[in-house]
């Protein structure tokens, strides 16, 4: 198994979608959200459009992702559930 990457569930209320995804543990939070965001423009065909405030939570505690760290230093694992909101 890939230790670099986890798995997670990604939902996104705005365009009523939810996606699995690997996310790469060495990366931060921003960075894969501003990944995230632009691949999500490309594939809703521009039905979702890229806020400055938006941010991911966890769907089980409701906690704010802190953007600056890295997704090995926050409590993701394999099968955490996100809400990019």
């Amino acid at each position: 198994m890939n230790k670099n990457k986890i798995l997670i569930e990604l939902e996104i209320p705005l365009i009523e979608r939810k996606y699995d995804l690997f996310v790469p543990v060495n990366k931060k939070v921003g960075t894969i959200k501003k990944l995230i965001e632009q691949a999500l423009v490309d594939l809703s065909d521009g039905s979702y459009v890229i806020a400055e405030d938006t941010n991911l939570y966890s769907k089980e505690t409701g906690a704010v992702y802190d953007v600056n760290k890295t997704v090995r230093d926050t409590d993701l694992k394999n099968g955490s559930r996100v809400i990019l909101l």
